[in-house]
């Protein structure tokens, strides 16, 4: 039986308690970018809100790998994307739990479209 990656127990409390993570997506030199994430179930999720050509999900598309940045570390990644209904619907939870204050709200319930629910991906640590 392989396995399973997981991150320990005060990374994924940093990612519950923190409002975003820093995400350099792909092995190209660039700038992190700040990203809500979400624990759920003791793994980490990821969605975009937009699936421009060169947004951070096109690249983890085309190559899965990367860094995150939480609580002043980094961690290599890889992101695998998500099939599960059950734990996308887990992550909509998850996202509208976290996210509740007036600014944030609309752009949590924005998560949970359809749309922004098809990029839902896990971040494994490598």
């Amino acid at each position: 039986m392989k396995a399973t990656r997981r991150f320990p127990d005060d990374v994924l409390a940093a990612i519950r308690k923190g409002m975003v993570i820093g995400l350099r997506a792909g092995t190209q030199p660039h700038r992190f970018i700040a990203l809500w994430a979400v624990v759920v179930e003791g793994r980490v999720f990821v969605r975009s809100w937009s699936l421009k050509p060169r947004s951070w999900y096109r690249t983890i598309l085309a190559e899965p790998r990367g860094l995150i940045q939480v609580a002043g570390d980094e961690f290599a990644i890889r992101a695998v994307h998500t099939r599960s209904e059950r734990l996308k619907d887990a992550v909509d939870r998850a996202y509208l739990e976290k996210y509740h204050t007036a600014g944030s709200i609309k752009f949590a319930r924005d998560l949970g479209r359809a749309q922004s629910k098809a990029t839902t991906a896990e971040l494994v640590p490598r």
